[in-house]
């Protein structure tokens, strides 16, 4: 079978894109506001023609009734174009954001990546060593465990939780932090625990891990490898 085709990034909008219904919006209303104003204008104009008293009073109620349509047309159209200002904007960030989120790997699967790349450490965990003698599986032991320390000296740095020597005895205070020391043995009482470190812990003090290129599937761990003869 073929390898399936990576799908295509979908191009990004016109940045003058989000902002062309608003300014059409307000063009239409625009054009609303002057035909208001015309007709109010028109009907005073006509209501002289016609040998009506076309009185200073008469006049104003017409031009007052052509501006309060005229108002409410603009009032409207303010909050018509705000409104779709907001939309488009808050569209793009978040089709933006998503869009990064997507083309991103979680950084456990970077780290994975990396660890399969330089010591086929999944091809060795998913293998059924079950039938290899324990020369066999030291061997291979042997040759990915230096893979993957490389990997972890250049991408994490690490250190002890506890100072103190594996074997050593220590005392364990009221308050401690449950997610550095975890209990086991004989647990029972309040704290203070005295007991034996059995292992001093790791945390990370530094994580650099590589950055993905343009397009990456956030699913890949390792691509397929073909061999062109």
């Amino acid at each position: 079978m073929s390898p399936k085709p990576s799908p295509k990034t979908p191009p990004h909008p016109s940045p003058g894109r989000p902002l062309l219904r608003p300014i059409l919006i307000a063009a239409i209303l625009g054009l609303g506001l002057g035909i208001a104003v015309a007709a109010a204008m028109w009907a005073t104009l006509t209501a002289g023609a016609s040998g009506e008293a076309a009185t200073p009073a008469a006049i104003g109620r017409s031009l007052a009734a052509g501006a309060a349509v005229a108002a409410g047309l603009g009032f409207l159209g303010m909050i018509a174009v705000a409104r779709m200002a907001m939309r488009s904007a808050g569209g793009a960030g978040e089709g933006g954001a998503a869009g990064k989120a997507a083309r991103r790997r979680d950084p456990a699967v970077v780290l994975l990546a990396v660890l399969q790349r330089e010591g086929r450490l999944i091809d060795f965990l998913r293998e059924d060593i079950a039938a290899y003698s324990d020369a066999q599986v030291g061997a291979a032991a042997r040759t990915i465990h230096t893979s993957c320390r490389k990997v972890l000296d250049e991408h994490l740095l690490l250190e002890p939780v506890r100072p103190e020597e594996e074997g050593a005895k220590v005392a364990i205070q009221s308050g401690f932090d449950a997610s550095t020391i975890r209990l086991t043995g004989k647990v029972s009482g309040k704290p203070p625990f005295r007991g034996i470190l059995r292992h001093r812990g790791w945390r990370t003090r530094r994580v650099e891990l590589p950055t993905d290129p343009e397009g990456q599937d956030p699913s890949i761990v390792a691509p397929a490898e073909v061999e062109i003869v």
